[in-house]
């Protein structure tokens, strides 16, 4: 969880163009993610050979993070390979030695835990490097749209000492009172600041980084 006083990071992912890379970084994003390799049927999916250039145009000191589903490490291992991104997000229940495993390959590991299996997810730390906890669907994805329980979030993760994500459902009109509510490490969205599915909205961005980042101060602001 935040410290008190901490500035709240901000990850803006399911990046598929350059300009959309560029745009996030340019708002202040601390990390940006891109998708490929999922079974589920997105428009924030690319190839791994477009990954691979979007995450290479990222400068440093921001977090080039390659988002994939998969239940063998191995599959993961070889994309952290063959892209080199700084940080690789996996989603579901890995086996925690699988977690090591793909860690020990150079990437940082996030791992994405679905709302309703936040239930013994201690078991993950010191095996991951940070815990992002997302609304998702029946088959187990994210990128729903869909908010879950904050303050239950907030119950589940309050003793972990791996930073703790929050995710799903996020915009730029409720990142101020879902960082108040949960004080998490960061935040992570990617449909909440879209003008079409795919595709970031500059705007909206700038807004959602501005008000994730000083959700300390300025009350009510993300309620406008």
């Amino acid at each position: 969880m935040n410290g008190e006083g901490t500035r709240t990071r901000v990850k803006i992912c399911g990046l598929t163009h350059p300009e959309d890379v560029a745009g996030a970084v340019r708002a202040g994003a601390d990390a940006v993610g891109v998708i490929t390799e999922v079974p589920v049927d997105t428009p924030r999916e690319v190839d791994p050979e477009l990954a691979a250039d979007l995450l290479a145009d990222v400068p440093p000191f921001i977090a080039a993070t390659l988002v994939t589903m998969t239940d063998d490490p191995e599959d993961a291992i070889d994309l952290v390979e063959r892209i080199g991104p700084d940080a690789i997000q996996i989603h579901g229940r890995p086996d925690p030695a699988a977690c090591e495993a793909i860690r020990a390959a150079g990437a940082d590991l996030l791992l994405s835990v679905g709302t309703d299996h936040l239930e013994g997810i201690g078991r993950y730390e010191g095996r991951v490097d940070a815990l992002i906890v997302d609304s998702t669907d029946e088959e187990g994805a994210g990128g729903t749209g869909e908010t879950h329980d904050w303050e239950r979030t907030r119950a589940a993760t309050a003793g972990l000492e791996a930073p703790v994500v929050l995710a799903g459902g996020l915009t730029p009109h409720n990142v101020t009172d879902a960082v108040r509510t949960v004080e998490p490490f960061a935040v992570d969205v990617a449909s909440g600041v879209e003008s079409e599915p795919g595709r970031k909205d500059p705007a909206a961005v700038e807004a959602f980084v501005e008000r994730a980042t000083g959700a300390e101060g300025a009350p009510g602001e993300g309620q406008r």
